[in-house]
């Protein structure tokens, strides 16, 4: 294949993140900066008002919801911040920055923070924000809930009310990172209160018009943002596209303006069409997995879960079925963008000797895997891949395809063996936290190692940024080494644009501007 480094297609330029980081220290420009074919130069332009953006992704089903708590995938991420707010926003850096929280401070040991609440902020309905607001909307997320944040602010014992725009949290143990932890996409503005999501009442730029989830989603723009030069479109219409070729037939016809997670495959075809911009963000987009239970037998034997590591050729599947956008992945799903990257940490090659001495050790059991498309897009033939690589191990691996609808609800969590992927996570301790913790809810390998759960709580406080490293790196070693996680690759984020598209720019987050594009973004 062409190195995309300085790759040419019919329109214009894929310039790898890396390269183009080296040029824009001198622009002054950050972290999110990512190669981009096509689309409006990198020079700030004015935001222009109007227009109905219409934009078609995949990531959801007829089951999404409007209660914040169950958000699990990226359609309801991107209709919930047309409506609703975030306490603290990552920035195009990958910064921690205020949002209905303005500012902070810790005190020391970090285990005592002060928030201040924005001013001049206010609902839908009317009412203007206060402290009693954000209170209730952090408690959403404690004690009795299932509320998939449960986990990360588990650590606080007290959220106290020091002035209606001002709150002071107590934490159980100090938290270097509780601001990031304070940036998931569940933890949304509402008012104190407020029980009815079937009629949201946010502080975003939309209104929500119309809920067919499955379907589309329709919101309108409420006329008074509080974010200067945001909000621009008249109305925002979310199509679910579940099919890859449909979302980019619907693109090039110009029924949609957007769309999330182009097909690799078809690049070709996109870059050859003079009507799209493609934005690229390297090696920060999801992480492809399969997952074994490892509470569940036969995966309860870790050297079955050997095997299953040295029986998957992840860099045929990357340059297959991902056409070389995305990077082998090491069975972590820590970004390889990350400061705290186990970059030394031997990565697993494929090795069909080794993967039939562990699986004949483990007692050669049969094996099961259940993908969908619904997972993620190329799922399917990951696995068969797998399943081909297994065999030349000597092992059998039966492919199992099953519905889309559902899978997040039925197969998830729940099959010992299934495919899945992950997003990106701003802070190294939030992609532990929910992923690998014993008592976390989305420990999706059940995996279980009271020295990993003491290692990554003694990391939250560590103030020597060398020791933190240390504990970094064993913590990823630990999930390495023992884990039931099966992660063979990063994706590259591609999304695919209009070309009228402005304002479309990379982030070091999720893909579709942290799937704020409705919020962000303007017709030229």
């Amino acid at each position: 294949m062409t190195d995309r480094i300085g790759r040419v297609g019919a329109q214009g330029l894929i310039v790898d993140r890396r390269e183009l980081m080296k040029g824009a220290a001198a622009l002054g420009l950050g972290y999110g900066l990512t190669g981009i074919l096509g689309g409006p130069a990198l020079a700030a332009e004015t935001p222009k008002k109007g227009g109905t953006l219409r934009i078609g992704m995949e990531g959801g089903s007829a089951s999404d919801t409007l209660d914040p708590r169950s958000f699990a995938d990226s359609i309801p991420l991107n209709y919930g911040y047309q409506i609703w707010n975030g306490l603290i926003e990552i920035d195009n850096n990958g910064n921690a920055v205020g949002e209905l929280l303005e500012s902070w401070e810790a005190k020391p040991g970090a285990k005592e923070w002060i928030f201040n609440v924005r001013k001049g902020v206010t609902f839908h309905s009317g009412k203007t924000l206060d402290a009693d607001d954000i209170i209730y909307s952090i408690n959403l997320h404690r004690g009795d809930t299932k509320s998939a944040a449960k986990d990360l602010l588990s650590g606080i014992t007290e959220i106290k009310k020091l002035s209606p725009t001002q709150i002071q949290i107590s934490l159980n143990g100090g938290n270097l990172n509780l601001p990031y932890n304070l940036t998931d996409y569940h933890i949304l503005g509402v008012p104190n209160g407020f029980t009815d999501f079937s009629k949201p009442d946010g502080t975003g730029a939309y209104k929500l018009e119309t809920f067919e989830p499955g379907v589309r989603i329709v919101t309108k723009n409420t006329g008074n943002y509080w974010k200067p030069g945001c909000g621009n479109f008249d109305s925002v219409e979310l199509q679910y596209i579940g099919d890859s070729s449909s979302r980019l037939q619907a693109l090039i016809a110009g029924q949609v303006d957007a769309i999330n997670r182009l097909d690799p495959k078809t690049m070709d075809l996109v870059t050859s069409s003079p009507d799209v911009s493609v934005v690229q963000t390297k090696g920060t987009g999801n992480r492809y997995a399969f997952v074994a239970l490892c509470d569940t037998d036969p995966y309860s034997n870790v050297d079955l879960r050997w095997a299953l590591k040295y029986g998957i050729d992840r860099k045929k599947i990357v340059d297959t079925v991902y056409q070389g956008y995305a990077t082998v992945g090491n069975d972590t799903t820590i970004s390889p963008m990350n400061k705290y990257f186990a970059k030394d940490l031997a990565q697993t090659l494929y090795d069909p000797e080794k993967a039939a001495f562990h699986y004949k050790k483990a007692g050669s059991p049969k094996l099961e895997v259940k993908v969908s498309e619904g997972a993620y897009s190329g799922a399917t033939d990951a696995a068969l891949l797998y399943q081909e690589s297994m065999k030349q191990a000597g092992i059998e691996l039966t492919v199992t395809r099953v519905s889309a609808d559902g899978y997040w609800s039925n197969i998830w969590l729940k099959d010992p063996f299934c495919a899945v992927y992950w997003g990106d996570r701003p802070a190294i301790d939030l992609q532990l936290s929910q992923t690998y913790l014993s008592d976390a809810a989305w420990n999706d390998t059940h995996w279980k190692r009271p020295d990993f759960d003491k290692l990554v709580l003694a990391a939250r406080v560590e103030e020597d940024e060398a020791k933190r490293r240390e504990m970094y790196f064993e913590a990823q070693k630990m999930i390495h080494d023992d884990g039931g996680m099966i992660c063979f690759a990063v994706s590259d984020y591609l999304d695919g644009y209009a070309k009228k598209m402005m304002g479309t720019a990379p982030h070091p987050r999720y893909d579709m501007c942290d799937q704020r594009i409705a919020e962000k973004a303007w017709f030229a």
